[in-house]
């Protein structure tokens, strides 16, 4: 009796020690914002990116057309075979052209950021926005442009053929090289942008730091600059690489049936 009453007259358990296997509803909030913040942009590339790859993919299992419709075929392990060795070439020769592209790009952008970026001033958003200003135009008509551009008598090569620096029988419309210029004019931002980011949040003074320990440029360069800015190398490059390899507007406009 004296137990019961003991344990009858037992002050509560405080209400941390209740509460201390649950979490805090604002906690829980805090922790899955971010995810819900995501569910948008996951539900925008599962409709429009996902999926459709998932419906090629399934297609490559089927036989037919949209009018007559489609069939389960048992050799669809043909289709794969065909795709590796009737368009091989096409399909090196674009992966060639991306990786070339993403370098000449690169080495475009990269000085031409760094000194907008660190010597800019107050008026590197103007520089920004005169680097970009030429890409609001449509993708296919700055693609017609630079074949003005590239054409036989154009303004650059019949400007260096009047001058003798080039013979009168040059060309340099439909090939290689021209796809490649125009691909590289054509993807300039996709590298420029992430590169001015990442070197204009470069905190100058360790460049300063760097040259007080007698580090060169090029090492400063090579330790400093090149590492923290890592990030938006890849970013550009991947952003560059990705749509390149599928371009075949430029290869159609400015190269030949042996460029495309």
């Amino acid at each position: 009796m004296a137990l019961e009453t003991k344990d009858r007259n037992a002050p509560a358990p405080p209400e941390k020690a209740r509460d201390q296997g649950a979490a805090p509803p604002r906690k829980i909030r805090r922790e899955l914002a971010p995810y819900l913040l995501t569910l948008p942009g996951f539900a925008w590339l599962a409709a429009f990116f996902a999926a459709p790859l998932g419906f090629m993919f399934l297609f490559t299992f089927y036989d037919g057309t949209i009018d007559i419709g489609y069939t389960f075929t048992s050799d669809w392990p043909q289709t794969y075979v065909d795709a590796f060795t009737t368009y091989d070439v096409q399909i090196i020769r674009s992966v060639i052209y991306a990786l070339i592209v993403t370098i000449g790009t690169l080495v475009i952008s990269f000085p031409m950021m760094y000194w907008i970026a660190l010597k800019g001033g107050r008026r590197k958003n103007l520089f920004v926005l005169l680097l970009l200003l030429p890409f609001f135009t449509p993708f296919l008509i700055r693609t017609l442009a630079w074949q003005l551009v590239l054409s036989d008598q154009g303004i650059f090569l019949g400007t260096l053929k009047d001058l003798g620096l080039l013979s009168a029988d040059f060309k340099l419309l439909a090939s290689p090289l021209a796809v490649i210029s125009g691909m590289t004019y054509n993807f300039l931002p996709f590298m420029a942008l992430p590169l001015y980011v990442a070197l204009e949040k470069l905190d100058p003074s360790l460049l300063d730091a760097a040259a007080d320990l007698y580090s060169s440029k090029r090492e400063a360069f090579l330790k400093v600059t090149l590492p923290l800015t890592l990030p938006g190398v890849f970013a550009g490059s991947l952003l560059t690489f990705i749509p390149s390899v599928g371009d075949f507007i430029d290869a159609e406009i400015l190269g030949n049936p042996n460029t495309t």
